[in-house]
Formats: C-alpha cells, sequence, structure tokens
C-alpha cells in the first residue's frame, strides 16, 4: 500500500491545487492528523463516518481532504499496526492505556501524599491527553475539587528528578530536610545539611521515600521525598550498596517494605504475635505474605514474622488488645510499659 496521500490520476489536478494550500509537511502529517482525530473522538461507541474526518480536519486543521484520501490514510495506519477498527464508522480500539487503567493510575496521583494539590491535576492534565474527550468528560468532576493534598513543599518534583539523576550516576546528594513547626510550616530540621548515598526511591501507604544511608553511619536511613528540598549532585561516589547494614544482598523492595510498616529504620527481628484470624487482611496489608500462621485457640492464630521492632510495636499498640506479642521477652516488656503509662495518663 501507497501510504502517500496520492489521489486517482482522474483527481490529480483537483487535489494539487487542494494540497497548495498547506505545506508539503503538512501533507505528509495528514495520516498523523487523522490519528489524532480518532484518538480525541472516537472509541466504541463513537464512531466517526468518513465525513466526520473531513469535517474535523477542515474544522481543527484548515485541511481540506476527499473521503479517498481519508480511507487510503486510515488503512496506511492500519498497516502500520494502529488497531483502527471500519465497522460502520472508524474508531481506535487499542490505546496506550485503557480508561480503567488511567482511572487507576489518576486516582493514585490523588491519593498520593508527596505532591502539592497543583502538581496532582497537572499530572492528570497529562494523563487525560491518552484518553479521548469522553473520557475527559467522565473524570472533570476532579478538576473541580481538592485533591486533599497537605503537601507544601513546591519542590518535590524538581527533588525526585535530582536525585534520580544521582542514583543513575552513583553520586552522593547533599539537601536539606524540613519538618513542620508551631507555624504549621515547614522549617529545616537542622541547621547542617545532609550527605546521602541515594539508592532506591520507594513508596508506602501513600508516602514517597528515600532509601539511602546518611554518611556518618553505616545503615539504612529513610527519608520522605516531600521533606526533602535543595538537593545538589557531589562529585563523590555513593557508598557501595553491599557495605551498608542491613543492604548486604541488595534492596528487595517488597521485603524492605514488609518488615518496615512505618519506614523506620534499623535492624528486622523474628516476632510471634497472636492475634484474631479476623486480622488476617490487616496482616497482609501490613506485612506482606511473608510470614507463617499457625492456629491457637479458638479463632486465634500465632503468626510469626520478620519485622523491624519499632515498626511492630506501634502496630501492636494500634491494635491494642486484639494483638499480642508472644516472643520477644524484651517486645512484650517494652509494650507492657507502656501500656501500663498509658493507663496512667488515663486513670
Amino acid at each position: 500500500m501507497d501510504c502517500r496521500n496520492e489521489p486517482s490520476k482522474n483527481k490529480a489536478a483537483h487535489e494539487s491545487e487542494d494540497y497548495s494550500m498547506y505545506g508539503t509537511g503538512t501533507k505528509k502529517m495528514l495520516n498523523m492528523l487523522i490519528l489524532d482525530i480518532l484518538r480525541e473522538h472516537s472509541d466504541s461507541e463513537h464512531k466517526l463516518l468518513q465525513q466526520d474526518i473531513i469535517d474535523l480536519l477542515k474544522t481543527n486543521y484548515d485541511m481540506p481532504c476527499e473521503r479517498r484520501a481519508v480511507k487510503n490514510n486510515i488503512t496506511c495506519l492500519q498497516e502500520m499496526g494502529y488497531d483502527i477498527v471500519a465497522d460502520k464508522g472508524y474508531y481506535l480500539r487499542t490505546r496506550e492505556f485503557t480508561d480503567a487503567e488511567l482511572r487507576l493510575m489518576i486516582d493514585s496521583i490523588f491519593s498520593s501524599g508527596a505532591i502539592t494539590d497543583k502538581e496532582a491535576h497537572q499530572l492528570v492534565k497529562k494523563l487525560e491527553k491518552f484518553s479521548n474527550k469522553y473520557f475527559k468528560a467522565h473524570v472533570s468532576h476532579i478538576h473541580s475539587s481538592s485533591s486533599g493534598k497537605n503537601a507544601d513543599n513546591q519542590n518535590v518534583m524538581e527533588s525526585i528528578a535530582t536525585i534520580d539523576a544521582a542514583i543513575s550516576k552513583g553520586k552522593k546528594i547533599r539537601f536539606s530536610y524540613l519538618q513542620y513547626g508551631t507555624d504549621f510550616k515547614l522549617h529545616p530540621k537542622r541547621d547542617i545539611r545532609h550527605v546521602v548515598s541515594p539508592y532506591q526511591m520507594i513508596c508506602n501507604k501513600g508516602k514517597y521515600y528515600l532509601v539511602g544511608n546518611y554518611d556518618a553511619y553505616d545503615d539504612i536511613s529513610h527519608y520522605r521525598l516531600d521533606r526533602i528540598t535543595d538537593v545538589e549532585i557531589l562529585k563523590d561516589p555513593r557508598k557501595p550498596i553491599k557495605s551498608i547494614k542491613g543492604l548486604e544482598n541488595g534492596l528487595d523492595i517488597a521485603k524492605h517494605i514488609s518488615e518496615r510498616v512505618y519506614m523506620f529504620s534499623g535492624e528486622s527481628e523474628h516476632i510471634k504475635i497472636r492475634v484474631n484470624e479476623n486480622l488476617m487482611d490487616t496482616l497482609i496489608d501490613n506485612f506482606g505474605k511473608d510470614f507463617r500462621v499457625k492456629y491457637g485457640d479458638g479463632s486465634d492464630i500465632i503468626v510469626d514474622l520478620k519485622c523491624n521492632p519499632d515498626a511492630c510495636f506501634y502496630w501492636v499498640m494500634q491494635y491494642g488488645q486484639h494483638a499480642e506479642v508472644l516472643e520477644p521477652e524484651s517486645m512484650r516488656k517494652r509494650i507492657k510499659e507502656a501500656s501500663y503509662n498509658v493507663y496512667k495518663m488515663y486513670k
């Protein structure tokens, strides 16, 4: 198939006059303009006739076109691999993302607490370009409401780009780390700037973290990306990941997250907990599936898992009387003391 926009011989002169209205470059772009029209205006429930496409070419691009040219260009696009269906009209069946995939990504963006409301809406606008006007109409209400972001750091996206470049280059970074003051504004946590060897950025419970090594120590540190600002890449190479305590075998992201429910640093240890089997959903949500279970009395189960002790402590305290640590004894003692102190506050 000749993919050029060549008319039949008996219409050559007429087409030549039409195409003289726009440059050769635009002529070569006709199939791409038709593709854009199909992307924006068609789906299985909204098919376009040849005349619809001709009208949209004229309206949107001020480009005259004949039916034969439309048909030839669509056939060319099909041969190029675009999934365009011709059935009582034309529509683009397969896209980079389905509407369900786009909606999932949009919901994820708005549920993330790592970026500002403005940045969330900008990202959603970009994603909408992968669908058509009918999808945009379905999610238009999102743009009239706030995403609920509380992120006040306006430099998150810039920080992510710089950190990503440093990870790729294997270089250390230096940055300021922020925390909220009683004025509800972010301020540098310390006067000093952190020097860190960056290894990975990961998402956990809607927050994004940098996993790295603080230069003065030999273990893992976690930093909220929405608390990082003024990032600069240093000339110094980062520490080898295998030299970091806890990362001797590299970074297994899924395992790393499951052992650190609240992203505390420090070594993990084996912990046994007695809970009601109704908490299985919550256990898997927080710790993944890498733990052993055996039945106890009644509806109780005994869970044997590997977890950061600080993370486990706060998880057990959260569920109070519904979870009991059996081992190790040091954890039982810690929870007992904390529970007694809570009791004294309310006595």
